[in-house]
């Protein structure tokens, strides 16, 4: 069994960020891959990517004609990893949020688990640097609403660094995947729940972005509001 790790980064406007986490990505373990999928960013990051998997093999680069939304990005990462020998496939944001560091931690965790959470709340403990106050409650909130509602068991359902074992990645039906903002991260932690599939959270430090500019919007904030409660019904009418 092949123990490759692919870390896929979905990208638009990242070109300040990713030239500088990919080097430190790569240098955590000779078994990491990285899959850039780039949005057709106007700032160049999607040229960027190409020039780093020119000089690295490692490094390979999926190019979307637009701005599409990060679940259908990284469900194009999902498939393109799937058709592949990769076992471990991370979900990493490019604004140095998630620390590389933290990838071998994540690759030892899922020796006993088929997905692990990069958790900032966990055993009541928050690890959230340079957040305003009203950010970091929100996403807090956000957290208690969405374990509320679905029931998923899990300190930090929003977050965006993870590891997925190959399995629960084809375990899962991605084409009845409807999540795209951030509520996709809940998603695809319930579905993999649902089936049975054995969920560790290991505690990250979450470091907002100093370069570049968030993509939270408010049109994400209205889909997870109401995207939480499509997922309990489908819970309920056991369609998950």
């Amino acid at each position: 069994m092949s123990d490759r790790a692919l870390v896929i980064i979905p990208t638009y406007n990242e070109a300040k960020n990713l030239p500088q986490i990919v080097p430190l990505i790569l240098k955590q373990d000779p078994r990491i891959e990285v899959l850039v999928v780039d949005d057709n960013s106007p700032d160049g990051t999607g040229r960027l990517a190409d020039e780093l998997a020119e000089r690295e093999p490692r490094v390979h680069v999926m190019h979307r004609e637009g701005k599409k939304g990060l679940g259908t990005a990284y469900r194009a990462g999902f498939r393109w990893a799937l058709e592949r020998d990769y076992e471990y496939v991370f979900e990493m944001d490019a604004d140095f949020s998630h620390d590389p560091k933290h990838l071998p931690e994540f690759l030892h965790a899922a020796k006993e688990a088929d997905l692990v959470l990069g958790s900032r709340y966990l055993d009541g403990r928050v690890t959230v640097v340079n957040w305003p106050i009203p950010r970091l409650m929100l996403s807090y909130a956000a957290n208690v609403y969405a374990r509320l509602i679905t029931g998923l068991n899990v300190a930090d359902a929003t977050g965006g660094f993870k590891c997925f074992r190959r399995g629960v990645l084809a375990g899962i039906d991605l084409d009845a995947v409807k999540s795209n903002g951030y509520s996709f991260q809940i998603e695809m932690s319930l579905r993999a729940a649902r089936r049975g599939f054995r969920i560790k959270e290991i505690p990250i430090v979450f470091v907002d972005r100093t370069e570049g500019h968030s993509k939270m919007s408010g049109a994400i904030i209205r889909e997870a509001v109401w995207m939480v409660w499509r997922l309990r019904l489908q819970v309920l009418f056991r369609r998950l």
